[in-house]
């Protein structure tokens, strides 16, 4: 195990979507674990989230899972998309600007294993800090 005396999060991931089979049995299961962590859930039109977790029913089941990194612009979106391909990545929605909320700027890749990969850019905006630092309490 690695020894570090300071950890930075919050800078990769930035939002993670679950497609399931047995969306009630789901919807139990993170409302017991997240309640226990002090994580609210939001209920949505079909689907609930609880801060970076999504999670929605799938029919039939897509089998894949999305995860999204956080960009620093529209730059870095377009040179992650051409990088995932590059690598062996498949195309699933290129650079560009997407209804989700103004600003919102993503590409989209499925890896080898066939999951969808997306980068995005939120547009400009100050953060309130540029990680989560968490030090030895020693």
């Amino acid at each position: 195990m690695v020894a570090l005396s300071e950890w930075h999060r919050g800078r990769l991931i930035d939002h993670i979507s679950l497609v399931v089979a047995d969306y009630a049995a789901c919807r139990r299961f993170y409302g017991a674990v997240l309640e226990v962590l002090g994580v609210p859930i939001v209920e949505g039109d079909g689907y609930f989230f609880a801060d970076e977790l999504f999670v929605s029913p799938g029919d039939p089941l897509t089998g894949r899972t999305h995860l999204a990194f956080q960009a620093a612009d529209e730059e870095m979106v377009r040179r992650f998309h051409a990088a995932a391909l590059a690598a062996g990545g498949r195309d699933n929605g290129p650079p560009g600007p997407r209804d989700y909320h103004p600003g919102y700027y993503a590409a989209f890749v499925l890896d080898p294993a066939g999951n969808n990969i997306e980068a995005v850019y939120h547009g400009p905006a100050t953060r309130s800090a540029a990680s989560v630092v968490l030090t030895d309490a020693g």
